[in-house]
């Protein structure tokens, strides 16, 4: 008899969005050392997924193969084509959790997890506000620690974190660059630093103007690749105040996870579930009402994943 895995299994798609999630629920489980899997699905997989297909054991790529031979006792996905996958493992004797609508009905996983601003409702699925993430207390602290020189920047820190343009948050570059530009001059006014980190999704000429327009500031300024260890749990640690592009749930959710004001820039652009996401953080009370008017009473972090983490516990009634 094959011995099961007891650490939980996380299987990605590789994007930095999907891989979050899913080791952040895996985390929060405490089941011991998450082990990270990244699919590498060929066609018709690769388009078809989740809906399975004959072979599809095969379908994901030779470690998923590998994987699926021993079949862990738990398996986190994230993403479309983690869900295909996880049916496979499901059907060898894994309990699956999946995150994020699988766009099948939920009885092909044991567990479904998704935001409260999608559809999709059953008596398996789970919801959230936001997505699944890291950001807490300790989470934080560590990030001061590992960039405790961020530190000697003068303050109030604002932390700005770019995204770029998508079809439900379709914002204007120049737009973006007048947001730059009144932040720097709040900056100029009041005394204080910058503290910055783009995507590989922000434009490559916007993230120019960034580091042009915050030049002659004290400012640290993190692009997605060339410019080293990624800062960004020390920008969130060390920040006092945080400024969202509105294309991104995930960067909403953890700037939400602080104590700290946060602002979203352009937030009219955003649409659909952006939209709704942005409406449930306003009722919440958890998001500035005016732009750069920094409020800090009263503020309460937007923390799901325990919670989600302690009813997925219960539901699978794991150790």
């Amino acid at each position: 008899m094959v011995k099961r895995s007891s650490a939980p299994w996380t299987v990605t798609d590789g994007r930095a969005g999907n891989v979050r999630q899913a080791i952040a629920l895996a985390s929060a489980l405490r089941q011991g050392t998450h082990r990270p899997l990244v699919l590498q699905p060929r066609a018709p997989w690769r388009w078809l997924s989740p809906r399975r297909l004959p072979g599809d054991v095969n379908g994901y790529g030779p470690d998923f193969a590998e994987l699926a031979a021993q079949a862990p006792a738990l398996a986190i996905g994230c993403g479309r084509q983690a869900a295909g996958a996880l049916r496979v493992l499901r059907a060898r004797g894994s309990r699956t959790v999946q995150i994020l609508d699988p766009r099948l009905p939920s009885r092909h996983w044991d567990l479904v997890v998704v935001p409260e601003h999608d559809a999709l409702r059953g008596s398996n699925v789970l919801t959230l506000v936001g997505s699944l993430n890291p950001v807490d207390d300790d989470w934080l602290a560590l990030g001061r620690a590992a960039f405790a020189d961020f530190g000697a920047l003068p303050g109030p820190r604002t932390a700005l974190l770019v995204g770029g343009p998508t079809p439900l948050a379709p914002w204007d570059e120049a737009a973006m660059v007048a947001v730059f530009t009144a932040l720097a001059e709040q900056i100029r006014s009041e005394g204080g630093s910058l503290l910055a980190t783009t995507s590989r999704r922000t434009p490559p000429a916007l993230a120019e103007i960034l580091r042009a327009t915050f030049a002659h500031q004290p400012h640290v300024i993190w692009g997605d690749g060339g410019d080293g260890v990624n800062p960004y749990a020390g920008l969130l640690g060390w920040a006092n105040r945080v400024v969202v592009s509105p294309d991104s749930v995930n960067l909403l959710s953890e700037a939400s996870a602080t104590r700290l004001p946060v602002m979203v820039a352009l937030a009219d652009t955003a649409q659909g579930r952006l939209a709704r996401f942005q409406r449930q953080l306003h009722e919440r009370g958890r998001l500035q009402t005016r732009w750069l008017d920094w409020q800090h009473d009263r503020i309460k972090p937007l923390r799901e994943t325990a919670r989600v983490a302690a009813e997925v516990s219960a539901r699978l009634t794991l150790a």
